[in-house]
């Protein structure tokens, strides 16, 4: 099977660092940036995107095909408790790798290439707002949206989801479905996909349409997203963020690597 993840690519990035066992690439965003269009010029490698806070790398604890998901694609610190850890470890990192602002700065920096993007994933009419609101504010090339049952898709309409993909040969596949369903959704397909990047940015697709508010961005950049969405949502979101962040800051300072 080819490998999932360029091997040019993680050579050229030459440093990442492990939090309980998952691999971070210590990049920044511009770097990504450089590393994505690397990508879409050559098309006949498959990568995978993966942006990991604390939920991802404490749900990684749990499942170990989770775990070896995150270390076989480009994973980045999307959590500021992981861009701390790797300060410690001597990157110089000055910010996190945060899906939603990796998308918009990825459309403005590529403003004008043509680049073709596909939105998979958001609540129905979710993905079509946002195409429109890329098309509008970036003169992005949208060549398709679709919005998946909440439900299991049958066989054969996960072969027409993976045709349509492909016949619309997008350079980026953006996947909006929640961690970590979009990351195996993701992973999953790979090798199906014709297409060099595959970013799954969860959160992005309701806030870039409108549907969700961001948290202020001082709490963005200084970890403390996480309480603005659990006031935000407590009922949906109280165990990720009461019960996961402690495991995981039990498991950091326990954990002898």
């Amino acid at each position: 099977m080819k490998r999932r993840l360029n091997d040019s690519i993680v050579s050229e990035v030459g440093r990442s660092f492990k939090v309980l066992g998952v691999r971070l690439a210590a990049l920044q965003i511009p770097e990504l940036i450089g590393r994505m269009e690397l990508m879409i010029r050559n098309r006949q490698m498959r990568n995978l995107l993966v942006f990991a806070n604390v939920h991802v790398v404490t749900e990684a604890q749990h499942d170990p095909a989770f775990k070896l998901l995150l270390n076989d694609s480009l994973t980045v610190p999307d959590g500021s408790p992981l861009v701390w850890l790797g300060r410690s470890k001597g990157f110089s990192l000055t910010r996190r790798v945060y899906g939603p602002d990796l998308m918009v700065d990825f459309l403005r920096e590529t403003a004008g290439k043509g680049y073709r993007h596909f939105f998979y994933g958001g609540a129905p009419g979710v993905g079509d707002e946002l195409a429109k609101i890329v098309r509008r504010d970036y003169g992005a090339v949208v060549v398709g949206v679709i919005s998946p049952p909440f439900r299991p898709l049958t066989l054969q309409e996960d072969a027409d989801v993976v045709q349509m993909i492909n016949d619309a040969r997008p350079d980026v596949l953006w996947v909006g479905l929640g961690c970590p369903k979009q990351e195996k959704w993701a992973y999953a397909h790979l090798q199906a996909l014709d297409v060099p990047v595959v970013a799954a940015v969860g959160q992005a697709f309701d806030i870039h349409s409108g549907l969700t508010k961001q948290a202020p961005r001082w709490m963005r950049e200084n970890g403390l997203e996480w309480l603005y969405r659990l006031c935000s949502e407590p009922r949906r979101l109280w165990k990720r963020y009461l019960v996961y962040n402690t495991e995981f800051v039990w498991r950091v300072l326990t954990s002898r690597s």
